[in-house]
């Protein structure tokens, strides 16, 4: 079994029942971790920080197949706009890089916002704090340990003919 992460202590710390679910080290892409667990792409959710520029920093967790609509997250948390955190600030800011950023455990906790679309699954994946680990665990968990909202964060598919 992996070493704990932060994301895992912080779960255990608050007693909420999770599975840790590892794969191979390689896909980064949310669609490709849930193509190798067998799993819808939509039940696995990735984890996407922006800022609103001014010192304000919000994370969505959204499914692996979906877009954030930046004007519906800029709403959702009160800010004019918002747009992704730079891939280098990441680390810094959060304890955690590009493909094993967890919404749970970073340094600080900020405003999160996690897909209404979470609520249809019983359990949902999101990163363990580390690539090649996931953590499988009730959507609700999320409210408790994080203080997530779910509200719909993404931009609606273009249907294709």
């Amino acid at each position: 079994m992996a070493a704990k992460t932060n994301a895992m202590r912080l779960l255990d710390k608050d007693k909420i029942h999770y599975t840790v679910r590892e794969y191979p080290e390689g896909p980064v892409a949310a669609v490709d971790v849930a193509n190798y667990f067998g799993q819808p792409a939509d039940r696995l959710f990735k984890t996407l920080v922006t800022t609103d520029n001014n010192h304000g920093y919000y994370v969505f967790c959204l499914p692996g197949d979906h877009e954030l609509d930046l004007k519906k997250a800029a709403s959702l948390v009160g800010a004019k706009k918002i747009e992704m955190l730079k891939q280098k600030e990441l680390l810094k800011l959060t304890g955690y890089i590009h493909g094993g950023c967890s919404p749970i455990g970073m340094k600080k906790l900020f405003p999160t916002v996690v897909d209404v679309r979470a609520l249809d699954w019983d359990t949902i994946y999101v990163s363990g704090g580390k690539i090649g680990l996931q953590i499988e665990l009730d959507p609700r968990a999320l409210e408790q340990v994080i203080h997530a909202t779910f509200a719909a964060v993404t931009k609606e598919k273009e249907e294709t003919v």
